[in-house]
């Protein structure tokens, strides 16, 4: 629940500006002098300042988790997308997977306990790599097949178990585009809400021939791109973008 403005900005209620009591709330986490709650029975996040109450200026209303991939100041998206994050976990962890027993929130760290068999149950965190495949003056850009978002990224995907970074970098590439890379090398990391990640950016280099061989069940499109065609890319929350934007404009990391 938020007001978007014309421009992008957006807003969280307070508690207390839509009638919500904080014994009905889940703490999440603060930022300065702002805490996150989340109702124990609504599909939500809401606000408590520890300054002054005020008088809501706008309707809250509900929108889809994604408006917050442009939205501004990024802080708050970034809050928004997190707080999604702890939503999703509580909300598949109801129940005890060991005893089926409903759980309670643990008192003691992050978790959740069942009352029964004693199972603690933590925060779901899948880790992810984003990888910059890169050719000299060229980075492989990429769209997503059948997704919502339509805008440029690199390839990615999931690590496996059993499986180092490293090797999630090689088997994705060449699942995706067919492609063998070296020198690979880590960039900068992302917590990504919206999909329970930790994402992993890495850069390496094209091994071989550039051919590219495409998988039309994960990309639409994966082509070579010149650094001098790359757009100006949203930084602000997008790991993805920070990486396509790092290439465009700091060629001397890639020599």
């Amino acid at each position: 629940m938020c007001v978007l403005g014309e421009n992008g900005e957006i807003s969280f209620p307070k508690a207390d500006e839509i009638g919500i009591d904080k014994k009905e709330m889940v703490f999440l986490f603060e930022i300065d002098d702002m805490r996150f709650f989340l109702p124990k029975r609504e599909y939500g996040f809401y606000i408590s300042d520890i300054s002054a109450d005020r008088s809501p200026e706008h309707e809250y209303r509900y929108e889809d988790i994604r408006v917050l991939r442009n939205a501004n100041p990024g802080y708050l998206c970034f809050a928004g997308m997190t707080a999604y994050h702890l939503y999703v976990w509580y909300r598949d962890n109801k129940f005890c997977g060991r005893c089926g027993r409903e759980t309670v929130v643990y008192d003691k760290e992050r978790a959740l306990r069942c009352p029964r068999c004693g199972n603690i149950i933590y925060p779901k965190i899948c880790p992810a790599v984003i990888v910059g495949v890169t050719d000299k003056d060229k980075i492989m850009m990429t769209r997503y097949a059948g997704r919502p978002y339509k805008g440029n990224a690199l390839i990615a995907g999931f690590c496996e178990i059993g499986e180092s970074a490293e090797d999630t970098v090689r088997r994705e590439v060449m699942e995706e585009v067919g492609l063998k890379v070296k020198n690979i090398r880590y960039f900068a990391s992302q917590p990504w809400g919206f999909d329970s990640n930790l994402l992993l950016g890495y850069f390496c280099e094209l091994d071989g021939e550039g051919e590219v061989n495409i998988d039309r069940d994960e990309l639409a499109i994966a082509e070579w791109v010149k650094r001098e065609d790359i757009g100006k890319e949203n930084s602000n929350l997008s790991l993805t973008a920070t990486m396509m934007m790092h290439f465009k404009e700091h060629p001397e990391d890639f020599i």
